[in-house]
């Protein structure tokens, strides 16, 4: 499986020639280490005196983005998935009309679960941004950075699943499906980059 890569040997396959992994596995990856960022600011302010008022909700953040961060590295694998299966759709026999048809609704369904599996990694990357801001808020100050970098990581997790969203709708022909996914997806990329502006705004680092 591909999340049980050393970092030096997925970074190394996705610089081959090799297809997988892909943009599509790396926009979980990235939403994934979103996730872990943001579990840190949590945990690196649980247990300190000075943020009492905060620890149960720093503890409930910490668990929300472990749980987020143990999905997205299962999607770093089910986008793989999606892709193989849309590969040995069209592999498909096609020399008696029946079989046509067949492999037609195959590649059909391929395409709609390799547009889904990453719509899922972009809802769950605008989550983590929302997790993100509060942790950073109202959190160990000392690890604001940190929780910022989580910030930027699910906002380009976000967007790359978008456009592995998109390129996947255009081979569908299913118009109320493309029609639905293509409303909500450019919706979450809309708030993807206003949560983004937000969050940018309300936190300086600099003085």
């Amino acid at each position: 499986m591909l999340k049980n890569l050393t970092i030096i040997e997925f970074l190394e396959q996705t610089a081959s020639a090799e297809p997988l992994p892909g943009g599509g596995c790396t926009a979980a990856l990235n939403a994934a280490l979103a996730a872990s960022l943001t579990e840190m600011v949590a945990n690196l302010t649980i247990g300190r005196k000075e943020f009492q008022a905060v620890e149960d909700e720093m503890q409930k953040i910490a668990q929300t983005a472990a749980d987020l961060r143990k999905k997205l590295q299962n999607d770093i694998d089910n986008d793989a998935q999606a892709y193989q299966e849309v590969l040995a759709a069209f592999k498909l026999p096609k020399k008696t009309g029946e079989e046509k048809k067949q492999r037609s609704r195959t590649i059909q369904q391929a395409f709609k679960t390799a547009a889904t599996v990453p719509l899922s990694v972009a809802r769950d990357a605008l989550k983590i941004m929302d997790l993100a801001f509060r942790a950073i808020t109202a959190g160990n100050q000392n690890a604001v950075t940190d929780g910022l970098v989580g910030v930027l990581a699910a906002r380009s997790a976000a967007l790359a699943a978008a456009y592995n969203v998109k390129i996947n709708l255009s081979a569908i022909k299913d118009t109320v499906f493309v029609a639905e996914l293509t409303r909500e997806i450019e919706e979450l990329e809309r708030h993807v980059l206003e949560k983004e502006k937000e969050i940018l705004a309300a936190v300086k680092i600099c003085k």
